[in-house]
């Protein structure tokens, strides 16, 4: 965690998103938080101590409706939060960039890989999870939790790691107008996906699904026996550290 206050980045839509900018070399790192957390978490923390003692660049934020931002969460959707992403990567960054991308946040680099492909040297997912918004949530809903969605607007869901989520009906049908894996998703530069063996929140079959579906010319999945949706203890971090080096260096090839 860090004490130091945050930025604050007023776009174009007028949403107030914060984050925290660290200079150094490029390309730098921008790191994509998941679904409800905030930059002030281990991955993203450690990353930005990582890129500092490096003395390479480093970027984290928050979406609306996230941490600091500006905004209610139940206000949101996969293109606002998008959106964000990519005000602040065109705002605060030069150049490609090496996006790492958590749960949620991976499925919003691989809609950044889609719109702009030319700002991204390279990308790193943990425990990605595109569409998750259909294939998990609503797919996963029954008959009775539907009708609730549809009829009051949203719907309560217990959590493992805080209050119930709140699930909105805007969340589920704008996930429907961002899905990546019904279309061809070309990733034109160094990706590695990461993934726990343990994860009960975003299962392996869709790390392998991704990889089955996307196209690359240097693409890895990377299986790690035991580890959850965390993904945060030691040997973790230090594969994620691991794996930023490599797909840097193979993008500066």
């Amino acid at each position: 965690m860090t004490d130091a206050q945050p930025s604050y980045l007023e776009t174009k839509s007028g949403r107030r998103i914060a984050y925290h900018r660290s200079p150094g070399a490029e390309p730098g790192t921008v790191f994509l938080g998941g679904f409800m957390s905030d930059m002030q978490g281990t991955k993203a923390v450690h990353l930005e101590a990582q890129a500092r003692a490096e003395s390479r660049a480093f970027l984290r934020f928050d979406y609306s409706g996230h941490g600091a931002s500006s905004g209610a969460f139940t206000d949101g959707c996969i293109s606002d939060w998008a959106a964000d992403a990519i005000a602040v990567i065109k705002a605060l960054t030069q150049g490609p960039q090496i996006l790492v991308g958590s749960s949620m946040g991976g499925w919003i680099a691989l809609l950044i890989a889609r719109m702009m492909p030319g700002r991204i040297a390279g990308l790193v997912t943990i425990a990605a999870a595109p569409d998750f918004t259909e294939d998990s949530m609503w797919a996963g809903f029954d008959e009775a939790q539907r009708a609730e969605l549809l009829d009051a607007g949203q719907i309560a869901l217990p959590s493992d790691y805080d209050a119930p989520y709140t699930i909105t009906r805007n969340l589920i049908e704008d996930g429907r107008k961002n899905l990546v894996l019904t279309k061809p998703l070309n990733l034109p530069f160094p990706v590695r996906f990461l993934q726990g063996t343990a994860d009960k929140d975003v299962i392996t079959s869709v790390s392998l699904s991704l990889l089955e579906h996307a196209s690359s010319p240097d693409m890895r999945l990377i299986l790690v026996d035991g580890a959850d949706h965390r993904f945060s203890d030691a040997g973790c971090l230090s594969l994620i550290d691991d794996s930023i080096t490599e797909v840097r260096a193979r993008a500066m090839r």
